[in-house]
């Protein structure tokens, strides 16, 4: 059995709006890609069905955008949101160093 592909990405939430709550965190994606798992929710992919939106939730049909994280950190698909983008604190290192590319 093969360990399920885990990555840190960018989750915003786009049920409220363009500009929804938004985190960084660790994803494990399914062997196909189509799903993905994050704090405890399934995200099943849109297949390009969305409006700003790549993944929904599928138990409350919420969509999200879900990417990588950019190393220069504009990850919201629209900028001018006061909104701040949590990291979570298990991957925050790891974040840092990694993807932004910071020395601790």
């Amino acid at each position: 059995m093969s360990a399920k592909k885990t990555r840190i990405m960018y989750i915003e939430d786009k049920s409220e709006g363009l500009n929804g709550p938004a985190r960084i965190g660790r994803v494990t994606f399914s062997k196909s890609g189509q799903s993905a798992r994050y704090r405890g929710r399934t995200f099943q992919r849109l297949g390009g069905h969305g409006f700003k939106a790549n993944y929904f939730d599928t138990e409350t049909g919420d969509h999200f955008w879900i990417s990588g994280p950019r190393k220069d950190g504009l990850d919201r698909l629209y900028e001018g949101s006061a909104k701040p983008v949590e990291i979570d604190a298990d991957i925050s290192e790891e974040y840092w160093s990694t993807i932004r590319g910071r020395q601790a």
